[in-house]
This record gives C-alpha cells, sequence and structure tokens, in this order.
C-alpha cells in the first residue's frame, strides 16, 4: 500500500478532518497572498 492510499484510508475513516485540512490550505492560501504583497502600497 502506497502512502496515498493510506491517506486516503485514513480520511474515510476520518471524515471530519477533510474539512479540517481544506480550511487549513484556503488559510495558508490567503495567508501567502498576504506576505506576498507585503508593503508595496498597502497602508497609508
Amino acid at each position: 500500500m502506497s502512502d496515498d492510499n493510506k491517506a486516503v484510508a485514513w480520511l474515510a475513516e476520518h471524515p471530519k478532518m477533510t474539512g479540517v485540512l481544506f480550511t487549513m490550505m484556503l488559510l495558508l492560501s490567503q495567508a501567502g497572498t498576504v506576505v506576498a504583497i507585503g508593503n508595496d502600497g498597502a497602508g497609508p
């Protein structure tokens, strides 16, 4: 069994963690956008 299959099986056993992982990835992608903007025109 590959690592991918283990991850899929684990997520199938813990369906709430799918939502948690999705939310974490969403927040991390938004944080990356904020960091990328930096001080380039933001603020007063």
